[in-house]
């Protein structure tokens, strides 16, 4: 049995750990991401791991769907609905392995994900962890 999978929590449960944690997120960085949706799923897809080169689905926690606002303009047709997609099993087993709760572990990851939603680099959502 692979780490993270003795106490997996169900999907309403990461559902509602996912909600909490992303009230700890800085309202500056919360308040511009009212429209992306939140999707909890198993593990990212067969496609999106081929697309990524990612042979382990374990190694992906979360992927953010959709067009980064520094990308965006008021002149493209509208797309679809932006989504941030958190990997149950594989923040589980990231959690179990690390020692760190799953609040903690979500939280970093959607602070990356809203991150790329906004195009911000790696050093800056860095930096948004440490000042919260």
């Amino acid at each position: 049995m692979r780490a993270g999978t003795e106490r997996l929590p169900d999907l309403d449960t990461m559902d509602a750990i996912a909600r909490a944690a992303l009230e700890t997120i800085p309202e500056e960085l919360r308040g511009y991401v009212t429209n992306v949706v939140i999707r909890i799923a198993d593990f990212a897809d067969d496609q999106i791991l081929d697309e990524m080169g990612i042979r382990d689905p374990y190694e992906l926690l979360g992927l953010y769907h959709g067009v980064s606002l520094d990308q965006k303009s008021m002149f493209d047709p509208v797309p679809g609905v932006d989504m941030i997609f958190l990997y149950r099993r594989p923040i589980a087993a990231y959690a179990e392995m690390t020692g760190d709760d799953l609040l903690h572990v979500i939280r970093h990851v959607l602070i990356h994900e809203i991150g790329h939603h906004f195009g911000l680099s790696d050093d800056d959502m860095e930096m948004i962890e440490e000042q919260t």
